[in-house]
């Protein structure tokens, strides 16, 4: 024979996400493509003396598992030991934060700002308790009088800060706040030390802006944790001008030079999908096009390998999100208050008209537009939006999508599914969040939150992603998640109408990921022809028990026919 293969398994599961969901027995790769895919008999002939032969022994060979919704350079800052790991259950308290930065004051320069990432209030035992205790300057200033600290909240949408920091940035009682944002403040009328939403840009432009070497190592960091998760794709949803302001400019554009010169160098171990983030939050039409317009056309692109790095489209903010009351929503928190579309804008009807408006640009100019959206009265606008733009600019193949989507409604999903736009859903925050939101919206809408049944009974193409660093990037946790609908916290049901089976939900990690990559032809399923992105995971996830499923190790990744995490020869 004139070509054998350079990987052949046999004896598992192939789980192959074609369009039948078939299972097959046998894989073989060849040349970084599949060229076989059935029984033993199918890739014996192409087993040679260079072959390397698995025995999957049962285990389960999925796609390469494509994260559609991952902030890789923000993930890797956020983490040990480029920050402090503030998530739960590392801290319990707003005691186990502070004694986290006391140690880290003990090892620092006298100066220094002290990062961390992760505290979420339902998770602090003293927030709890009282939901009307929130974090605050005073529990940071006992133990770092002296050096500024900024510390993220999980979902990256609130940020609070010691009295120094304040102090460096020059926020005091005075301070008017970005529009969009917020400066959290006591009775007395003093900032508390919180920062919500387009404020927390009033720290960053304090902040000394990450190097190149510090965003080439935390993105080292991010593609090492990927590997050994089995991801081989993942969207990065907003690099550009707009980012600058987020996290010490990980979100910016020369985070994207790191990633071009990382594939240059042959170290992008993972595919990479990109969505351009021209403003921030509170854009205006005129700043949003003036910006796209140095961007360049979407067309004229041509990045030197597109199967590994390619630019799809803009990201665009909406809205907020539920626990900061900042998602739009058609009926009232509890306490109060329906938040609001956060664009420029004094009225809602002006700021929907704004929201328009913006859509319609990029949409016109070409791009692929992925829209950050948690209400459900901002789902209802941005995929009216989208329809009208498309009515008024045809494409044929948009694939628009809106990002989080918590609370799509009825019409949203009939109006996206009619266009052929999608939705990017995110299982692990519903796991970690699924208990606290009933404080903000209620018992009845928090169980509804992310309703993947209904999004996917409506026709709507759907996609799973991390929000890493909102959550860990463990699509594993994800699919238990959406079949289980189980919350982290206290392990209650949380909305068992809208669980999916297990198909279903390994195809929003894999094919329909792939849909919102414009790359399902060539990846996301396992099919002769396709590239050979592979994940193995130890054991039979086809017969194993949901709540199981977080556990079972990934053993092998494969990105393009090339080994990058391998437990096997270990």
């Amino acid at each position: 024979m004139d070509t054998y293969a350079d990987l052949v398994f046999l004896g598992g599961q192939v789980v192959t996400v074609d369009a039948e969901f078939s299972v097959a027995s046998a894989l073989a790769v060849t040349g970084g493509v599949i060229t076989a895919v059935g029984g033993r008999d199918d890739v014996a002939p192409l087993v040679g003396p260079a072959t390397r032969v698995v025995d999957l022994r049962g285990a389960t060979l999925l796609p390469g598992i494509n994260d559609s919704h991952l902030h890789g350079c923000a993930f890797g800052m956020a983490t040990p030991p480029l920050s402090l790991d503030l998530g739960h259950p590392v801290v319990t308290s707003l005691a186990d934060v502070a004694a986290a930065v006391r140690e880290a004051v003990g090892r620092v320069p006298d100066g220094q700002w002290i990062t961390g990432h992760g505290w979420d209030t339902g998770y602090l035992d003293e927030c709890v308790s009282d939901p009307a205790r929130l974090p605050s300057r005073s529990d940071l200033d006992a133990v770092s009088p002296d050096h500024p600290v900024v510390l993220y909240s999980f979902s990256g949408h609130a940020t609070w800060v010691n009295s120094r920091a304040l102090e460096l940035i020059g926020i005091d009682r005075d301070t008017v706040a970005p529009p969009g944002g917020a400066i959290v403040v006591d009775e007395a009328g003093e900032p508390t030390g919180l920062l919500h939403e387009g404020a927390q840009a009033l720290v960053q432009n304090a902040l000394p802006p990450l190097g190149r070497q510090e965003r080439t190592d935390a993105i080292r960091a991010t593609l090492a944790t990927l590997a050994r998760l089995g991801v081989t794709s993942y969207t990065e949803p907003g690099l550009g001008p707009g980012g600058d302001g987020i996290m010490r400019g990980a979100l910016g554009a020369e985070t994207l030079d790191v990633y071009r010169r990382l594939l240059a160098d042959g170290e992008l171990t993972a595919r990479l999908g990109v969505l351009l983030l021209p403003t921030g939050m509170a854009g205006t039409t005129e700043e949003f096009a003036r910006t796209l317009t140095t961007l360049g056309d979407p067309a004229d692109r041509g990045d030197a390998d597109p199967r590994r790095l390619a630019i799809h489209g803009v990201k665009i903010f909406a809205d907020g999100i539920v626990p900061n009351k900042t998602s739009w929503m058609h009926e009232p928190y509890i306490g109060g208050g329906c938040g609001s579309l956060c664009v420029g804008g004094e009225t809602d009807a002006e700021r929907v008209a704004e929201i328009g408006s913006i859509i319609r640009h990029a949409h016109a100019a070409g791009h692929q537009v992925g829209v950050h959206v948690t209400g459900d009265r901002a789902a209802d606008t941005v995929a009216d939006a989208f329809a009208a733009a498309m009515a008024e600019h045809p494409r044929s193949d948009a694939r628009h999508y809106v990002i989080h989507g918590d609370f799509l409604t009825p019409h949203s999903m009939k109006v996206l599914a009619e266009h052929g736009f999608g939705v990017n859903m995110n299982p692990t925050i519903k796991w970690t969040v699924a208990d606290m939101e009933e404080e903000f919206v209620g018992a009845g809408r928090a169980a509804y939150a992310w309703p993947y049944r209904d999004a996917i009974d409506a026709g709507v193409r759907v996609a799973s992603g991390s929000d890493a660093p909102v959550t860990y990037p463990d699509w594993r946790q994800g699919i238990a998640t959406m079949m289980l609908r189980e919350s982290k916290a206290a392990g209650r049901v949380s909305g068992p109408e809208q669980r999916i089976g297990l198909a279903e939900a390994i195809r929003t990690y894999t094919i329909d990921a792939a849909w919102q990559d414009f790359a399902d032809d060539w990846k996301g399923s396992l099919e002769p022809g396709k590239v050979a992105d592979l994940c193995v995971l130890d054991g039979d996830l086809l017969t194993a028990d949901p709540h199981d499923i977080p556990e079972m190790p990934v053993v092998l990744t494969v990105m393009d026919g090339q080994v990058v995490h391998d437990t096997l020869r270990d």
